[in-house]
């Protein structure tokens, strides 16, 4: 059973969750458009997928945290 948050909490990690999905956002543009260069940095390439799923798994996370538990 996790703590219950605070509205404060809660309201952070909703802005939270809004500045990760603009980032994730931007670097799914940045990664486009580096894939349609003639020559591709795959070193480069591949951090900004990962830094874009860690982004993504970060973002589930934090939604999880305001889904309130429920009793069973």
């Amino acid at each position: 059973m996790g703590k219950m948050l605070s509205e404060e909490e809660r309201e952070a990690i909703r802005q939270r969750v809004v500045e990760l999905r603009l980032e994730h956002r931007d670097l799914d543009e940045a990664i486009s458009r580096l894939a349609e260069q003639p020559v591709v940095d795959q070193l480069r390439l591949r951090r900004l997928k990962k830094r874009k799923l860690w982004l993504k798994d970060t973002i589930a996370r934090l939604e999880s945290m305001l889904i309130p538990d429920l009793d069973a």
